[in-house]
């Protein structure tokens, strides 16, 4: 057996290489519709998303998520209403709150009232009605029905109005207690002590404390997302800002790598590695100056969980170990940068070869925004969906009393309640809004709607990127496969190929974005039963569970691999996915090397032009919204959580960068499919010339492969014959 076909036999098993056709021009134009089933699937899939969709904002009602709930389910602060100017929950007994039914029924088990301001001095019901002026603002807080010729008994029946008034301070758009400390005593507006109005006069501050606290828990996570959405009303303008400032700059990289490739991608490297030199000095100059500060030395395992984050920065372990993480990621890519120098130098040159590409095709640039806007709309189609599901269920009030009474916490309707059964057994008694709940059939497919929800998103987002991915490869291809460029590359590629895209491919997109969905919905659910499964502390389950996440994991990075180059080659051929793919694996796998080393290379160096750009408009954020400069002190919101919006304009930095970065990973990998199939179909002679450039065919012979093709009958690589098109 000759010595290059013992060469060729190891590629065999990977399918054969492709023959010579001379009539293979580059993407086919004679093409039929493939993967239709799956097509029909996804429509069918989309319309019943809109249905989802429709039902939800028949029967969600967002107010629930925005404005605090008063007693008659009513929300305060609502525009349009009675209540518009009534913005801030005041409790009637706040200390009633201490209740174990705070937290069975997630409402204090008193009276909550909608009003204009907090009360900001003490007073009773007692001593107010002594006073005409005091009782008039002392009626600011009790409810409507209440007139000057009621009896004080009588409004303490019917819980007209407050036994006493507490000066407090809002929070979260509650009334709160201004509780604070006076010489190690907890004190409420400058007194220790306080008159309830029921007698009981004298009484410590400190009884209100478990009533504040109680109330504050049973709020929390409610008030969190609400303050996180107050943020975000507040900044929303500046984070677009911000986002169009990450746009500009990533567009700004774009057009200069078209002409300074060389220059700008030295440039990303140095700067990369000077950014994260930086980190590292400030984290030392940080551990340093806490040196000798009172508490600085406490180790993080003593500190525990803070939810005050600032508390951390005090830690000298803390900055250790910053500087110790960003030490070791800097010696990483130096020594990758070290030991790929050469590839380096070959992925550099190929991006070039891909500005060349782009400058023939120059709408590329822009496609990322249409991708970015239909992105945008799942995004905001699955947000707004989500929070009508979760708003969509019914004020359900339940019976509060003081006394005994057998129907305590029993559904009621405040409608008819003052002449109900249980009003009689239970005099003092009210039905109060409790949470909003439902038993009907629709309350009880509402998590089944939302995991559609969910999975809807992810294929409707799937498929939008996948549609993206295929457009770009098609018009690539027609640009590699053009005989003379760039008079033989065909009108508007860009818009051809996204026409072929979705008239003929629309199912092999939905199958493949179908997959890759299944895997990460998976993935959703590993997350969620671990979280669930957290109490039971089974060491067994931990691992199976961290086995299964590390597995999918893997398995969503090859798909998505998989998917990218099977998009190309269905842009090509217009075979069905599974064909497509198959054809991919295989043409992959007989230059496994040279996408080892050199396509992924190319990756790396684009993920950290990534980096740089989120690292620029990442750090114009936190000085901009944090007021770390003065300059911007009387121009930055006013923020409850000023991470918010720094977080939301980094994550979306890298989503704008990854999108106009994708034309150049893609190109690259599209022009690296093309010259391996150009290899296999091609010869160089005159009857069988090669299709890429001069350089493109320089700069890739010099990866040199063991590829049994690119060896003569001894052995040895064969010599790149030249190209008599690049030469005239």
């Amino acid at each position: 057996m000759p010595e290059n076909e013992e060469n060729e036999e190891p590629y065999r098993k990977y399918g054969d290489p492709k023959k010579y056709d001379p009539s293979f021009k580059g993407p086919i134009q004679n093409r039929g519709c493939t993967d239709i089933v799956c097509c029909i699937l996804f429509i069918i899939a989309v319309l019943g998303y809109i249905a989802v969709g429709i039902l939800a904002w028949s029967q969600g009602d967002p107010r629930k998520a925005i404005y605090p709930t008063n007693s008659r389910g009513e929300f305060c602060g609502q525009a349009g209403s009675e209540l518009e100017k009534k913005r801030l929950l005041f409790y009637f007994n706040i200390m009633k709150c201490a209740s174990p039914m705070v937290l069975l029924s997630f409402q204090c088990p008193t009276t909550q009232m909608c009003v204009e301001k907090c009360p900001d001095k003490f007073m009773t019901l007692v001593k107010a009605y002594t006073n005409k002026k005091d009782f008039q603002y002392y009626k600011t807080f009790c409810k409507d029905n209440v007139t000057d010729n009621m009896g004080i008994p009588a409004i303490l029946r019917d819980g007209l109005c407050p036994p006493m008034l507490i000066p407090s301070k809002s929070f979260t758009r509650r009334c709160f207690p201004s509780l604070g400390l006076k010489g190690g005593i907890i004190t409420i507006g400058n007194s220790t002590t306080f008159d309830d109005g029921l007698g009981k006069t004298d009484r410590p501050a400190k009884d209100l404390v478990d009533g504040v606290k109680n109330a504050t828990v049973v709020m929390e996570a409610r008030q969190v997302v609400i303050k996180i959405f107050e943020d975000y009303t507040h900044s929303w303008y500046w984070i677009l800002i911000g986002l169009v400032i990450a746009m500009l700059v990533s567009l700004l990289f774009i057009v200069l790598m078209r002409f300074l490739a060389s220059v700008m991608i030295w440039f990303i490297i140095i700067a990369v590695i000077l950014v994260i030199g930086y980190g590292i000095f400030h984290c030392y100059m940080e551990y340093a100056d806490l040196k000798g500060e009172p508490g600085a030395n406490v180790t993080l395992q003593e500190l525990g969980f803070q939810t005050d984050f600032s508390v951390y920065l005090q830690v000298r372990q803390t900055w250790l170990a910053f500087m110790i993480i960003l030490a070791i990621v800097e010696v990483i890519i130096i020594l990758l940068l070290i030991f790929l120098r050469k590839r380096i130098l070959i992925a550099i040159a190929l991006i070039k070869e891909a500005s060349r590409a782009i400058r023939h095709i120059m709408c590329s640039l822009f496609y990322p925004l249409f991708t970015f806007l239909l992105l945008a709309i799942v995004i905001a189609y699955w947000a707004v969906t989500a929070v009508f599901l979760s708003t969509s269920n019914e004020p359900i009030y339940k019976v509060m009393n003081e006394s005994a009474c057998p129907h305590s916490a029993e559904t009621c309707d405040p409608a008819n309640y003052s002449t109900s059964q249980i009003k009689k057994d239970c005099p003092d008694s009210e039905c109060l809004f409790a949470f909003y709940g439902g038993e009907t059939v629709y309350h009880k497919y509402l998590i089944g709607l939302q995991f559609y929800n969910v999975f809807l998103f992810f294929w409707c987002a799937n498929f939008v990127t996948a549609l993206g991915q295929m457009t770009l490869a098609g018009a690539f291809a027609s640009y590699y496969w053009a005989a003379v460029k760039p008079d033989h590359i065909p009108s508007f590629p860009v818009f051809s190929s996204m026409g072929r895209s979705l008239r003929y491919h629309t199912g092999s997109l939905a199958f493949g974005s179908l997959i890759l969905s299944i895997i990460q919905i998976i993935r959703v659910l590993l997350e969620y039963l671990e979280h669930r499964l957290e109490g039971a502390k089974n060491k067994c389950a931990t691992f199976m569970f961290k086995c299964l996440k590390c597995c999918f994991w893997c398995l969503e990075k090859f798909i998505k691999f998989l998917n990218r180059n099977a998009y190309i080659m269905v842009a090509i051929y217009g075979k069905n996915f599974c064909a497509s793919a198959s054809a991919a694996f295989s043409l992959i796998m007989r230059n496994v090397i040279r996408v080892a080393v050199v396509d992924k290379v190319t990756d790396f160096l684009l993920f950290l032009g990534k980096l740089l750009i989120v690292g620029i408009v990442g750090v114009f954020a936190f000085f901009f919204f944090s007021g770390r400069v003065k300059a911007f002190e009387n121009t930055a919101p006013n923020l409850h959580y000023y991470w918010v919006p720094i977080l939301t304009v980094a994550i979306g930095s890298y989503l704008i960068a990854h999108g106009f970065f994708s034309v150049y990973a893609m190109c690259v990998d599209t022009l690296f499919l093309c010259f391996c199939e150009d290899l296999e179909r091609n010869d160089g002679s005159a009857e069988r010339p090669y299709y890429m450039s001069s350089t493109l065919r320089e700069i890739l012979w010099k990866d040199k492969t063991e590829d049994p093709q690119q060896q003569d009958e001894h052995g040895e690589l064969k010599k790149p014959p030249a190209d008599e098109k690049d030469e005239a």
